[in-house]
């Protein structure tokens, strides 16, 4: 993942780059929705919630989510970046507020 644009970096090769990279399907919804955020379209969808006002698909505007502070842009680092020895220190229970 990039962590500037929150967008995959290779998104076409990405099942080949990462073997066990996860494609989100309906039919797949029940048994991974429980670790998507609870701000995600297809887990929303799936409960039959509405998206919320910055979502790109109802604000028409791709970069919505980083202008409303939801993404992970400024925040995320990636595991290129790091000593993987060190991962745990990384991991974080709760979204920065």
């Amino acid at each position: 993942m990039d962590c500037q644009s929150c967008q995959c970096q290779h998104y076409e090769a990405r099942n080949e780059i990462v073997t066990d990279c996860v494609k989100l399907t309906y039919d797949r919804l029940e048994e991974t929705q429980h670790w998507l955020p609870p701000t995600c379209a297809y887990r929303l969808l799936y409960q039959g919630k509405p998206l919320f006002d910055w979502h790109p698909l109802i604000s028409k505007n791709p970069l919505s989510v980083h202008e409303n502070g939801i993404s992970i842009k400024e925040w995320a680092i990636s595991e290129t970046t790091i000593n993987l020895n060190d991962l745990e220190n990384y991991i974080i229970e709760e979204l920065p507020q």
